[in-house]
Protein backbone atom coordinates (compact mmCIF):
# COMPACT_ATOMS: atom_id res chain seq x y z
CA UNK A 1 0.00 0.00 0.00
CA UNK A 2 1.29 3.09 -0.67
CA UNK A 3 2.44 5.51 2.00
CA UNK A 4 -0.18 8.36 0.95
CA UNK A 5 -2.39 6.19 1.63
CA UNK A 6 -4.45 5.88 5.05
CA UNK A 7 -2.45 3.42 7.09
CA UNK A 8 -4.95 2.23 9.75
CA UNK A 9 -8.40 2.06 10.54
CA UNK A 10 -10.47 1.30 14.09
CA UNK A 11 -14.14 0.44 14.90
CA UNK A 12 -15.36 1.91 18.31
CA UNK A 13 -18.70 0.13 19.58
CA UNK A 14 -19.92 3.07 21.91
CA UNK A 15 -22.64 2.74 24.46
CA UNK A 16 -24.79 5.54 25.64
CA UNK A 17 -26.11 5.17 29.22
CA UNK A 18 -27.40 7.22 31.61
CA UNK A 19 -30.10 8.77 29.39
CA UNK A 20 -32.98 7.20 31.17
CA UNK A 21 -35.28 9.35 33.48
CA UNK A 22 -34.34 8.41 37.27
CA UNK A 23 -36.98 5.79 38.49
CA UNK A 24 -36.94 3.58 35.25
CA UNK A 25 -35.86 0.38 35.25
CA UNK A 26 -31.57 0.14 33.62
CA UNK A 27 -32.52 -0.79 29.80
CA UNK A 28 -29.75 -2.83 27.47
CA UNK A 29 -27.25 -0.15 26.44
CA UNK A 30 -27.90 0.91 22.94
CA UNK A 31 -24.40 0.36 21.14
CA UNK A 32 -23.17 2.64 18.28
CA UNK A 33 -20.79 1.66 16.00
CA UNK A 34 -17.90 4.22 15.26
CA UNK A 35 -15.26 4.25 12.56
CA UNK A 36 -12.09 5.89 12.74
CA UNK A 37 -9.41 6.47 9.76
CA UNK A 38 -5.78 7.62 10.33
CA UNK A 39 -2.63 8.39 8.59
CA UNK A 40 0.27 7.17 10.55
CA UNK A 41 0.65 4.34 12.95
CA UNK A 42 -2.19 3.37 14.93
CA UNK A 43 0.97 4.28 17.96
CA UNK A 44 1.39 7.54 16.21
CA UNK A 45 -2.14 8.58 16.61
CA UNK A 46 -2.68 7.10 20.36
CA UNK A 47 -2.65 10.32 22.34
CA UNK A 48 -5.29 12.08 20.03
CA UNK A 49 -8.01 8.89 19.73
CA UNK A 50 -7.35 8.83 23.72
CA UNK A 51 -8.66 12.53 23.74
CA UNK A 52 -11.90 11.47 21.46
CA UNK A 53 -12.17 9.11 24.12
CA UNK A 54 -11.88 11.52 26.49
CA UNK A 55 -14.50 13.75 24.24
CA UNK A 56 -16.91 11.21 24.62
CA UNK A 57 -16.79 9.98 28.46
CA UNK A 58 -17.32 13.90 29.12
CA UNK A 59 -20.58 13.58 27.12
CA UNK A 60 -21.68 10.48 28.55
CA UNK A 61 -20.71 7.84 26.58
CA UNK A 62 -18.83 4.84 28.48
CA UNK A 63 -15.79 3.16 28.39
CA UNK A 64 -14.72 -0.76 28.74
CA UNK A 65 -17.73 -3.05 28.56
CA UNK A 66 -19.48 -0.62 25.86
CA UNK A 67 -16.18 0.57 23.77
CA UNK A 68 -14.01 -1.95 21.92
CA UNK A 69 -11.19 -1.03 19.58
CA UNK A 70 -11.17 -3.48 16.09
CA UNK A 71 -8.20 -3.65 13.79
CA UNK A 72 -9.47 -3.07 10.26
CA UNK A 73 -7.51 -2.85 6.82
CA UNK A 74 -7.36 0.59 6.35
CA UNK A 75 -10.06 1.09 3.60
CA UNK A 76 -12.99 3.03 4.39
CA UNK A 77 -14.86 0.78 2.24
CA UNK A 78 -14.79 -1.57 5.02
CA UNK A 79 -16.43 0.95 7.58
CA UNK A 80 -19.13 1.41 5.26
CA UNK A 81 -19.91 -2.63 4.76
CA UNK A 82 -19.78 -2.60 8.46
CA UNK A 83 -22.81 0.20 8.54
CA UNK A 84 -21.17 2.28 11.31
CA UNK A 85 -23.27 4.93 12.42
CA UNK A 86 -20.20 7.88 12.24
CA UNK A 87 -16.89 7.47 10.67
CA UNK A 88 -14.11 9.97 12.31
CA UNK A 89 -11.21 10.73 9.69
CA UNK A 90 -8.59 12.26 11.34
CA UNK A 91 -7.55 14.82 8.30
CA UNK A 92 -8.40 15.86 5.03
CA UNK A 93 -6.58 12.96 3.40
CA UNK A 94 -8.78 10.19 5.53
CA UNK A 95 -11.88 12.52 4.84
CA UNK A 96 -11.54 12.07 1.15
CA UNK A 97 -11.22 8.49 0.83
CA UNK A 98 -14.88 8.01 3.05
CA UNK A 99 -16.47 10.91 1.27
CA UNK A 100 -15.52 8.80 -1.49
CA UNK A 101 -16.58 5.82 -0.28
CA UNK A 102 -20.49 7.06 1.04
CA UNK A 103 -22.98 9.56 0.96
CA UNK A 104 -25.03 8.63 3.42
CA UNK A 105 -22.75 8.10 6.69
CA UNK A 106 -21.92 10.82 8.28
CA UNK A 107 -18.28 11.89 8.58
CA UNK A 108 -16.38 14.04 10.83
CA UNK A 109 -13.19 15.28 10.38
CA UNK A 110 -10.51 15.84 13.17
CA UNK A 111 -8.03 17.88 11.62
CA UNK A 112 -9.03 19.20 8.33
CA UNK A 113 -7.29 21.81 6.09
CA UNK A 114 -9.14 24.12 4.41
CA UNK A 115 -12.10 22.09 3.46
CA UNK A 116 -14.37 24.30 1.55
CA UNK A 117 -14.57 22.92 -1.74
CA UNK A 118 -12.66 19.69 -1.21
CA UNK A 119 -15.22 18.30 1.71
CA UNK A 120 -17.57 20.57 2.51
CA UNK A 121 -19.59 23.36 0.50
CA UNK A 122 -19.12 25.82 3.04
CA UNK A 123 -17.87 26.47 6.58
CA UNK A 124 -21.18 27.97 7.55
CA UNK A 125 -23.58 25.10 6.05
CA UNK A 126 -21.26 22.32 5.04
CA UNK A 127 -24.18 20.65 2.98
CA UNK A 128 -23.61 16.78 1.87
CA UNK A 129 -22.27 14.38 5.23
CA UNK A 130 -19.34 15.85 6.48
CA UNK A 131 -18.28 18.39 8.60
CA UNK A 132 -16.21 18.38 11.57
CA UNK A 133 -12.67 21.03 12.64
CA UNK A 134 -10.58 22.95 10.54
CA UNK A 135 -6.76 22.18 11.94
CA UNK A 136 -5.21 25.44 9.83
CA UNK A 137 -6.30 28.93 8.27
CA UNK A 138 -3.58 30.11 6.08
CA UNK A 139 -2.57 32.75 8.05
CA UNK A 140 -1.07 30.31 11.11
CA UNK A 141 1.68 28.99 8.60
CA UNK A 142 2.94 32.97 8.07
CA UNK A 143 2.71 33.21 11.74
CA UNK A 144 4.91 29.91 11.77
CA UNK A 145 7.58 31.29 9.35
CA UNK A 146 7.64 35.05 11.23
CA UNK A 147 8.57 33.37 15.06
CA UNK A 148 10.91 31.09 12.44
CA UNK A 149 12.71 34.31 11.72
CA UNK A 150 12.32 36.23 15.08
CA UNK A 151 14.37 33.08 16.44
CA UNK A 152 16.89 32.82 13.61
CA UNK A 153 17.49 36.86 12.58
CA UNK A 154 20.45 35.47 10.07
CA UNK A 155 18.00 33.03 8.30
CA UNK A 156 17.56 34.00 4.74
CA UNK A 157 17.10 31.38 3.16
CA UNK A 158 14.39 29.02 4.50
CA UNK A 159 13.66 25.00 3.41
CA UNK A 160 9.99 24.01 3.64
CA UNK A 161 8.75 20.49 3.48
CA UNK A 162 5.84 19.68 2.23
CA UNK A 163 4.16 16.62 1.05
CA UNK A 164 2.82 16.80 -2.44
CA UNK A 165 -0.07 14.65 -1.98
CA UNK A 166 -1.43 16.82 0.44
CA UNK A 167 -4.52 18.77 -1.41
CA UNK A 168 -4.03 21.69 1.40
CA UNK A 169 0.19 22.18 0.44
CA UNK A 170 -0.47 24.30 -2.32
CA UNK A 171 -2.37 26.65 -0.15
CA UNK A 172 -0.06 26.84 2.56
CA UNK A 173 2.75 27.46 0.27
CA UNK A 174 1.57 30.30 -1.24
CA UNK A 175 0.88 32.10 2.26
CA UNK A 176 4.53 31.28 2.72
CA UNK A 177 5.38 32.77 -0.05
CA UNK A 178 3.48 36.01 0.63
CA UNK A 179 4.99 36.19 4.15
CA UNK A 180 8.39 35.13 3.09
CA UNK A 181 8.54 38.57 0.96
CA UNK A 182 7.27 40.88 3.83
CA UNK A 183 10.05 38.83 5.42
CA UNK A 184 12.62 39.22 3.13
CA UNK A 185 12.95 35.38 3.07
CA UNK A 186 14.04 33.28 0.03
CA UNK A 187 12.09 30.07 0.16
CA UNK A 188 13.38 26.76 -1.11
CA UNK A 189 10.58 24.09 -1.89
CA UNK A 190 11.21 20.41 -1.09
CA UNK A 191 8.75 17.85 -1.74
CA UNK A 192 8.64 14.51 0.30
CA UNK A 193 6.18 11.40 0.04
CA UNK A 194 6.15 9.48 3.16
CA UNK A 195 7.34 6.22 1.01
CA UNK A 196 10.32 8.25 0.22
CA UNK A 197 14.07 8.83 1.67
CA UNK A 198 13.62 11.38 4.11
CA UNK A 199 17.74 11.17 3.60
CA UNK A 200 17.37 12.91 0.35
CA UNK A 201 15.34 15.38 1.06
CA UNK A 202 17.49 17.22 3.28
CA UNK A 203 20.62 16.60 0.99
CA UNK A 204 18.48 19.29 -1.48
CA UNK A 205 18.54 21.64 1.42
CA UNK A 206 21.71 21.22 2.61
CA UNK A 207 22.74 21.31 -1.41
CA UNK A 208 21.17 24.67 -1.66
CA UNK A 209 22.36 25.63 1.66
CA UNK A 210 19.09 25.87 3.88
CA UNK A 211 20.01 27.92 6.87
CA UNK A 212 16.41 26.98 8.54
CA UNK A 213 13.50 24.41 8.11
CA UNK A 214 9.64 24.86 8.10
CA UNK A 215 7.93 21.65 7.68
CA UNK A 216 3.81 22.12 6.76
CA UNK A 217 1.55 20.42 8.22
CA UNK A 218 0.68 17.15 6.72
CA UNK A 219 -0.66 13.82 8.60
CA UNK A 220 2.33 11.29 6.63
CA UNK A 221 4.89 13.97 7.73
CA UNK A 222 3.91 14.20 11.40
CA UNK A 223 4.04 10.41 11.15
CA UNK A 224 7.68 10.29 10.47
CA UNK A 225 8.24 13.23 13.03
CA UNK A 226 11.13 11.52 14.75
CA UNK A 227 13.18 10.76 11.83
CA UNK A 228 12.41 14.74 10.38
CA UNK A 229 14.01 16.34 13.74
CA UNK A 230 16.73 13.97 14.04
CA UNK A 231 17.66 15.07 10.14
CA UNK A 232 17.13 18.66 11.08
CA UNK A 233 19.28 18.44 13.89
CA UNK A 234 22.06 16.03 12.04
CA UNK A 235 22.06 19.19 9.80
CA UNK A 236 22.34 21.88 11.94
CA UNK A 237 18.91 23.68 10.51
CA UNK A 238 16.79 25.29 13.32
CA UNK A 239 13.00 24.29 12.29
CA UNK A 240 9.81 25.42 12.75
CA UNK A 241 6.92 22.70 13.07
CA UNK A 242 3.28 22.61 12.66
CA UNK A 243 2.44 20.78 16.48
CA UNK A 244 3.82 20.13 19.65
CA UNK A 245 4.40 16.92 18.98
CA UNK A 246 7.75 17.59 16.69
CA UNK A 247 9.37 19.62 19.95
CA UNK A 248 8.50 16.21 22.26
CA UNK A 249 10.67 14.16 20.34
CA UNK A 250 13.38 16.94 19.80
CA UNK A 251 12.02 19.67 17.36
CA UNK A 252 13.40 23.10 17.73
CA UNK A 253 9.86 24.64 17.86
CA UNK A 254 6.48 24.03 16.91
CA UNK A 255 3.66 26.24 16.92
CA UNK A 256 -0.14 25.22 15.89
CA UNK A 257 -3.18 24.12 17.36
CA UNK A 258 -3.86 21.98 19.58
CA UNK A 259 -4.29 18.75 18.30
CA UNK A 260 -5.79 17.02 21.17
CA UNK A 261 -8.17 19.58 22.03
CA UNK A 262 -9.70 18.94 18.73
CA UNK A 263 -9.92 15.49 18.73
CA UNK A 264 -11.58 15.94 21.80
CA UNK A 265 -14.22 18.65 20.19
CA UNK A 266 -15.08 16.19 17.47
CA UNK A 267 -16.62 14.23 20.08
CA UNK A 268 -18.89 16.78 20.20
CA UNK A 269 -19.95 16.18 16.51
CA UNK A 270 -20.35 12.61 17.06
CA UNK A 271 -22.96 13.46 20.09
CA UNK A 272 -24.57 16.21 17.93
CA UNK A 273 -25.15 13.29 15.44
CA UNK A 274 -25.91 10.48 17.16
CA UNK A 275 -28.76 12.52 18.30
CA UNK A 276 -30.04 13.58 15.32
CA UNK A 277 -28.47 16.42 14.11
CA UNK A 278 -27.54 16.14 10.36
CA UNK A 279 -23.92 17.05 9.00
CA UNK A 280 -25.21 19.24 6.87
CA UNK A 281 -26.24 21.25 9.40
CA UNK A 282 -23.61 21.71 11.71
CA UNK A 283 -21.06 24.56 11.03
CA UNK A 284 -17.35 23.55 10.67
CA UNK A 285 -15.27 24.94 13.57
CA UNK A 286 -12.00 26.77 13.97
CA UNK A 287 -8.82 25.90 16.24
CA UNK A 288 -9.24 28.02 19.53
CA UNK A 289 -5.96 26.76 21.32
CA UNK A 290 -2.74 27.33 20.09
CA UNK A 291 0.54 26.04 21.65
CA UNK A 292 4.21 27.38 21.37
CA UNK A 293 6.36 25.19 22.17
CA UNK A 294 10.79 25.45 22.71
CA UNK A 295 12.47 22.64 23.21
CA UNK A 296 15.68 24.33 24.92
CA UNK A 297 17.72 21.23 24.55
CA UNK A 298 17.70 21.19 20.79
CA UNK A 299 18.40 24.61 20.56
CA UNK A 300 21.48 24.33 23.11
CA UNK A 301 22.34 21.85 20.75
CA UNK A 302 22.16 23.51 17.97
CA UNK A 303 24.27 26.39 19.41
CA UNK A 304 21.60 28.49 19.47
CA UNK A 305 19.84 31.28 21.93
CA UNK A 306 16.19 31.78 22.08
CA UNK A 307 15.05 35.44 22.39
CA UNK A 308 13.74 35.89 25.24
CA UNK A 309 10.60 37.67 23.85
CA UNK A 310 9.81 34.07 22.17
CA UNK A 311 10.22 32.46 25.18
CA UNK A 312 8.21 34.50 27.34
CA UNK A 313 5.18 33.60 24.83
CA UNK A 314 6.08 30.14 24.56
CA UNK A 315 2.90 27.78 26.33
CA UNK A 316 6.12 25.29 27.17
CA UNK A 317 9.84 25.53 27.03
CA UNK A 318 11.25 21.71 26.92
CA UNK A 319 14.73 21.09 28.97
Amino acid sequence: MPASRLVFAVTLFLGCLGVLPAGHAQQPAQVFRIGFLGSGSPADTDPRLDAFRQGLRDRGYTEGRTIAIERLPALAAEFVALEVDVIVASATPAALAAKNATTTIPIVFATGGDPVGTLVASIARPGGNVTGLSLVGPELVARQLQLLKEAVPTASRVAVLSNPDNPYSTIMIKEVDTAARSLKVRIQLVEWRGGASADAAFEVMAKERAHALMVLFDPILTGQRVRIAELANKHRLPSMYPHREYAEVGGLMAYGASLTDLYRRAATYVDKILKGARPADLPVEQPTKFELVVNLGTAKSLGLKIPQPILLRANEAIN
